[in-house]
């Protein structure tokens, strides 16, 4: 008798520990199931590292995937330098809704950024209180512009003629159009396109 409850005893035990292996298993009541978030799509255009211009930090610019990109080349001495504090302006606008304005200085145009980057970065600061990203001084024209250039310049058909020129691309990474470095940063046509590009 006392065999036969003792062989009842290990296969209770064992069936309790099996049930509690199963409920451990088992999401909670009402629990969803683990979501796998995938990561954000980036455009190909994006697909580029640059250093930063204050501290030469490798910058990916899929950080900026599903933003509107205002992308400008500029200079420190310049007639069009000036332009920095509307493009900061435009930035401190337009930022919360999704615009990001990226600047790239080159001394491609009358070697008119000659300097090394912490210069630049100070004068940028210092001068206009730019916030926006800028990135390490770099080439935008000519046969061997940097990749993003390349693409830009494929996309529109336009390198730039001097310091200052404008890129727009769309949250989607399309280049929607580019401007002229006459075209100032509140200027009604590039503020119209930029706003068209947020609200899409």
């Amino acid at each position: 008798m006392s065999k036969i409850l003792a062989q009842l005893c290990a296969v209770s035990s064992l069936t309790l520990l099996a049930a509690s292996s199963a409920l451990a298993q088992a999401p909670a009541a009402g629990a969803a199931p683990a979501a796998t978030v995938a990561p954000a799509s980036c455009p190909a255009i994006l697909k580029q590292n640059f250093k930063r211009l204050q501290d030469e930090a490798p910058q990916d610019l899929c950080q900026y995937a599903g933003k509107v990109i205002l992308v400008v080349n500029t200079a420190s001495y310049c007639g069009f330098t000036k332009q920095y504090e509307g493009l900061e302006a435009l930035y401190a606008k337009y930022g919360s809704k999704g615009l990001v304005v990226l600047g790239f200085p080159s001394n491609d145009f009358g070697q008119q950024e000659p300097g090394s980057a912490k210069e630049i970065a100070d004068f940028c600061y210092n001068t206009y209180g730019v916030k926006f990203p800028m990135f390490a001084k770099t080439v935008v024209s000519g046969k061997n512009p940097n990749p993003l250039y390349a693409d830009l310049i494929k996309a529109t058909g336009k390198a730039p003629a001097w310091n200052f020129h404008k890129y727009l691309i769309g949250r989607d990474g399309k280049v929607l159009t580019n401007f002229g470095s006459k075209v100032t940063p509140d200027d009604k046509q590039l503020v119209g396109a930029v706003e068209k590009a947020l609200a899409s």
